[in-house]
């Protein structure tokens, strides 16, 4: 025995948990993912902590057992037969999987996307023939152009189409409660005691956490991970970077429904990280331990991380890493995109930052405009501003979040309309974004040819409004060195 209990998990490889070999179709090579220790992210933890790699399912994600499960349910009840469409609403890895499937099986496939999902992840949706309608993400539950409502509305007028529904579909958490779990199980000779996921439709966290904790008759610890704002772990809902975790709540939705794929009584607690957080768990990983990972893999493993801190040497912490970092290149491993929402770069230069060049107090707060405000509010809140950012209202305050902005309300624009319109009837485009880690000549460059205010962001946030010459004089000093 190890000092970990466990002699299995060092030197197994995936042909000691199935068989690997050939295969009639892609569904066969789906599954028996890999655990791989971390090390030097771990340093200093006497827990062992180790990733389920489950990008090397062979098309790129987790999802692609639930969408085969999903599949293979409807073929045999008759909800999709030959000839059939596949529709879904989807952040991406589901619709990619579902896609390929359907592919290989001879279904047309439909898949709606919100408009956060990476431009890599529409390339592959379209590279496997999958039609692709994308959705504003910013509207609540209820509003026809909601991803989910615009699926069900596409699955009932296309002739032979099927909903696969993950949020609500059983065959979600089945597929985990199947599959992930009992690979977990194997792979660690029944050692694991923490499995840690994220929480999206819930199906992962559910099935694997279900099979588990029937097996260790109670023993493993389930721990739901969860971006910090998601209505999840008790956050508004308010929006966040992370993609295909979390539950997004907006303030004009009237009854928040949350995934049957989702079952709570299965979490022991949730873990909740900030966008910043799992993106420096990002950078790491993929710098220290070379694995490539996306965002969702970032909120998982750095609550594992936590999760491990205080456990000692006897203890074996499991985690899913959903997806590969190849799918947000040009976002989570990008300078420009990290810089103007004012995240840690991956390469940190010697030029100055916004952050630095412009003295900008990282714990502001961006003097905000709420969405359900008339125009004479609006006038009165703008208090000789020449514009200020409009978001969506929420019950509760709190710092201005530059995904939920809506425009900007405009003290010129607003002296010439009724009082008692709403404001969000008359604004004008969205302020210009700058990062607080922006360098100072990007970001000038960025705005080059704008004039008025501009936000600038710290970590997704709006912390403080600055007015464009004072960004324009900055990067002109820069240059002048």
């Amino acid at each position: 025995m190890t000092r970990y209990g466990f002699e299995v998990v060092r030197d197994v490889h995936i042909g000691e948990v199935g068989d690997v070999g050939s295969h009639e179709s892609i569904a066969g090579a789906i599954g028996n993912t890999p655990l791989v220790r971390l090390n030097r992210v771990a340093e200093g933890l006497e827990a062992a902590v180790y990733v389920k790699l489950e990008y090397l399912n062979p098309l790129g994600s987790v999802k692609d057992r639930a969408a085969l499960s999903m599949i293979e349910a409807a073929e045999r009840s008759g909800e999709l037969r030959p000839g059939g469409t596949v529709v879904e609403a989807t952040s991406g890895n589901t619709g990619i999987a579902l896609a390929a499937i359907a592919a290989a099986r001879g279904y047309r496939s439909v898949v709606v996307v919100p408009d956060k999902s990476s431009a890599e992840k529409v390339a592959l949706l379209r590279a496997y023939g999958a039609e692709v309608h994308v959705s504003p993400g910013s509207r609540p539950a209820h509003h026809p152009e909601f991803v989910r409502n615009v699926a069900r509305r596409l699955a009932e007028e296309i002739p032979g189409g099927w909903l696969a529904g993950q949020y609500d579909n059983p065959a979600n958490p089945a597929a985990h409660r199947a599959t992930t779990g009992p690979e977990i199980w194997t792979q660690t000779a029944g050692a694991v005691t923490h499995f840690v996921a994220g929480v999206g439709t819930g199906g992962t966290v559910s099935g694997a956490g279900e099979f588990l904790k029937a097996v260790s008759r109670g023993a493993v610890q389930v721990i739901g991970a969860d971006p910090e704002t998601s209505a999840y772990g008790g956050g508004d809902g308010r929006a966040w970077y992370v993609e295909s975790v979390g539950h997004h709540l907006h303030p004009e939705t009237e009854v928040d429904q949350w995934p049957s794929s989702y079952h709570r009584d299965v979490v022991d607690r949730i873990e909740r990280v900030g966008d910043a957080e799992a993106l420096r768990v990002l950078h790491r990983l993929s710098r220290a331990e070379g694995l490539l990972l996306g965002g969702s893999s970032g909120t998982a493993i750095a609550a594992a991380l936590r999760v491990a801190r205080p456990l000692g040497p006897e203890s074996v912490v499991v985690v899913i890493a959903p997806d590969s970092g190849r799918s947000y290149l040009s976002k989570y491993f990008d300078d420009d995109w990290l810089g103007r929402l004012g995240f840690p770069l991956l390469r940190e230069g010697t030029e100055p930052t916004v952050g630095v060049a412009l003295t900008i107090p990282l714990d502001g707060h961006v003097r905000t405009v709420p969405s359900r405000a008339t125009v004479a509010e609006a006038r009165a809140l703008l208090g000789g501003a020449p514009a200020l950012p409009v978001l969506l209202q929420r019950k509760v305050s709190g710092p201005a979040q530059i995904a939920e902005v809506l425009g900007a309300a405009s003290a010129v624009t607003l002296d010439r309309v009724p009082d008692t319109d709403p404001v969000t009837a008359h604004l004008s485009a969205p302020l210009p974004v700058v990062g607080t880690t922006d360098p100072i000549s990007r970001a000038a460059e960025r705005i080059s040819g704008y004039a008025g205010p501009v936000v600038v962001a710290h970590e997704g946030r709006g912390v403080t409004l600055v007015d464009a010459t004072e960004i324009a004089a900055a990067g002109v000093d820069y240059r002048g060195r």
